[in-house]
């Protein structure tokens, strides 16, 4: 007998972060859900993180347009087909004029909790969230082996964020990699992979030039996200901004160290056991009392010492003993 078709429509996150702290209940559908097949709408930053989903038969982009009418474009895609289940991280009303089985709908409230665990409400999975996991294929993860062969270990670094706000300066950035890669230090003689997208070009430079050529790993601009995130899978430590590319490090499982101030680490800290934080004498609190909208253009991170990042660094590094990561047996 034909295996019964279970039509799910998953509506992700504009943003690379909140996409990737979300892909988790994507992962448990397709496991748990027999016949899942999926339509994932996403803006054209998060929809490629989804495009080797298992059962996917159609991936959507969704760009923001005035009075709404991005939602008006989708209702006219999806209208017609009757759906198992439509997951809707947006909190939009578009699940209730679709027909359905079942709505599962993002709401804005409820106790305070980290960003996986209020995904997780969505689906009431919140007392055992599913952690953040995005599938890849065997051409992206040889790409990435391609890119990270050697045996040297690898640091990886993502020196940008999507507001100056909580961008720690590139210089310092620059300063920690050379001491945890030079001569003495924990990761003495390795590579730097440093990671951006194409805006990011300027604010990576510093850190490039941390270290010789050959033993730098350029991916700012170069490669797709899921290609990242197959390398970073390689990695031994990343560090970064709190950002989506310190999520997707934490969900490669590399041990992730999120540079944090003007963001909460209890809501946004990399996910997993071997994510941690590291912040300088100010709170979160009291970054939102000095700038309660959270915009001003100014950096805010200049008050983490590298030395602070550096401690951070070691002992997380002792943690977990510099092992290689394994790549996703496919």
């Amino acid at each position: 007998m034909a295996e019964r078709v279970f039509p799910i429509l998953f509506i992700t996150a504009s943003r690379i972060g909140d996409a990737v702290l979300s892909s988790g209940l994507v992962k448990t559908l397709a496991d748990e859900v027999p016949g899942a097949r999926f339509t994932v709408v996403g803006s054209a930053l998060t929809a490629p993180l989804f495009s080797e989903v298992p059962g996917l038969e159609a991936l959507m982009v969704m760009e923001k347009r005035a009075a709404g009418r991005h939602w008006v474009e989708l209702w006219r895609k999806v209208r017609k087909r009757r759906w198992g289940l439509v997951v809707d991280l947006r909190g939009s009303t578009l699940s209730g004029v679709l027909r359905r089985r079942r709505r599962a709908v993002h709401r804005v409230g409820g106790p305070r909790a980290h960003k996986v665990v209020e995904a997780a409400r969505v689906l009431k999975l919140d007392a055992s969230p599913p952690s953040p996991f995005l599938f890849t294929n065997r051409t992206i993860e040889a790409r990435a082996e391609f890119l990270t062969a050697g045996k040297q270990p690898i640091l990886a670094i993502a020196p940008a964020a999507n507001w100056v706000g909580k961008t720690w300066p590139s210089e310092r950035f620059a300063l920690t990699a050379r001491r945890l890669l030079g001569p003495g230090g924990p990761m003495a003689g390795g590579r730097l992979m440093v990671i951006g997208g194409p805006d990011d070009m300027i604010v990576a430079e510093p850190v490039k030039a941390a270290v010789p050529s050959t033993r730098r790993i350029d991916l700012v601009g170069r490669e797709e996200l899921l290609v990242c995130y197959a390398a970073l899978k390689r990695a031994h430590l990343f560090i970064g901004n709190d950002s989506g590319l310190m999520h997707l490090a934490a969900a490669a499982g590399t041990p992730t160290l999120g540079v944090f101030g003007p963001s909460d680490e209890a809501v946004y800290g990399p996910w997993g056991p071997n994510g941690r934080t590291v912040r300088g004498v100010r709170s979160f609190q009291q970054f939102k009392q000095a700038d309660p909208r959270l915009n001003q253009e100014i950096c805010h991170m200049m008050d983490l010492p590298v030395g602070a990042v550096l401690d951070a660094a070691n002992a997380l590094i002792g943690e977990t003993a510099l092992e290689y990561p394994h790549a996703s047996d496919l």
